[in-house]
């Protein structure tokens, strides 16, 4: 019995598996690390707050299109590694320049370049990750890979606010240091990842490449888009308890308290990541999306509906959590399950550029709801788009093997 689990455990926690998920991890503790010092570093470029919105909807438009190019270009390649450990070095590159900015477009072009790498590599990482599994173990791999890339972001936050207070605000040697783990990450993804044979895609045109994915793929990534236009950024569940708190507990510890929550709903979808992959391999995965797009809804009727004060808000951050390593891992995976693995690579960019088009939609009219209606209506919004996405994944055909 000990032989047997030990061989189940083999099938999926490979070198590859293991080697994507430290890639994943390194590589989102350095840019967390430095997206935790941008908004105050920008603050002693003398810049407004619209420079951050600019900064940020720039390097996220160039980083939705380069996935959906990688995606399709990389397709065609015996070979995707390189393609992806040269997405890294850039990444770590244009992250760490961002400290040696004298003014916020320097930041602009060093943050858009850092993004533009992070889009060539995410379709790739997650091809190759598909590619060293069998589909019976997708869940799994892809829950492990999503555990990996969130310790990443608790652990950044937190050496941004200890090498703070050591560097004493030196914010050319802080932004430099994100480059070890930064080169690292392409290390990793040079080095430990091993990339399976594959026979080339033949050369066909970009349209007919996406008329060729399956109908059931376009059905799911049509849910996709709509629970992702009511799907939004989680920081601002950081400025909900920021707003909550302070009038009873003042600014200061209103902040503090808001990040502790931030690192609560962190640790929760790290967890949660790696059972929903675990269980996606054991059920239908379309069954667990939508479970896990209606525990959205249920965070945000919980905004809605509860008087929210430090306990209540401690349990929307937590199922918040809960739904986006459910949603993460289960859209990966189910997206590797839907099409062939010669499609993977055209799917995952397409995947990742149209839930970039559902943050984006999601980022403005929330953000617009919550101005002009206040944060029950924004919230509704949401849990109203979740509640539809979920029902859409039901909709959908149970897929065959993939080849």
């Amino acid at each position: 019995m000990k032989a047997r689990s030990h061989a189940h455990r083999a099938r999926w926690l490979n070198r590859t598996v293991v080697g994507v998920g430290l890639t994943s991890l390194l590589s989102d503790l350095s840019h967390e690390t430095a997206t935790t010092l941008l908004p105050t570093f920008l603050g002693t470029l003398g810049a407004a707050a619209a420079w951050l919105g600019l900064i940020e909807g720039v390097s996220d438009g160039l980083s939705s299109v380069a996935k959906m190019a990688s995606g399709y270009y990389t397709d065609r390649l015996r070979r995707r590694k390189p393609i992806a450990v040269a997405g890294y070095i850039v990444t770590a590159l244009g992250t760490a320049a961002m400290g040696f900015a004298s003014s916020p477009w320097h930041v602009l072009v060093a943050r858009a370049a850092a993004w533009l790498g992070r889009g060539v590599r995410t379709p790739v990482r997650k091809a190759l990750l598909a590619g060293s599994v069998t589909q019976e173990a997708y869940g799994r791999a892809f829950g492990f890979e999503r555990m990996m890339d969130t310790a990443g972001a608790i652990v950044g936050p937190l050496c941004a606010f200890f090498l703070l207070q050591l560097l004493n605000h030196r914010y050319a040697l802080l932004f430099a240091l994100t480059l070890i783990p930064g080169l690292l990450a392409a290390g990793t993804m040079a080095f430990v990842v091993k990339e399976e044979a594959r026979v080339a895609v033949a050369h066909v045109s970009f349209g007919a490449s996406l008329r060729a994915l399956p109908a059931r793929f376009r059905q799911f990534l049509l849910a996709v888009l709509v629970f992702g236009a009511g799907d939004f950024a989680h920081s601002l569940l950081i400025l909900l308890a920021m707003q909550k708190l302070a009038p009873s507990l003042g600014i200061a510890k209103a902040a503090s308290l808001a990040a502790a929550l931030y690192v609560l709903h962190n640790a929760v979808y790290a967890g949660t990541s790696m059972l929903a992959g675990s269980l996606a391999d054991r059920m239908e995965k379309k069954y667990l999306l939508a479970a896990g797009y209606a525990t959205g809804a249920l965070m945000a009727l919980a905004v809605v509906l509860l008087p929210l004060n430090l306990a209540t808000l401690a349990g929307v951050f937590a199922v918040g959590g809960v739904y986006l390593g459910m949603e993460e891992t289960l859209e990966d995976s189910f997206c590797a399950e839907l099409v062939a693995r010669a499609q993977h690579g055209v799917a995952f960019g397409t995947l990742a550029t149209v839930n970039g088009v559902g943050d984006f939609v999601s980022s403005i009219v929330l953000g617009l709801l919550w101005t002009s209606l206040g944060t029950a209506t924004a919230f509704g919004y949401s849990a109203l788009l979740f509640v539809a996405g979920a029902l859409m994944v039901l909709l959908i055909a149970t897929p065959r093997k993939a080849d």
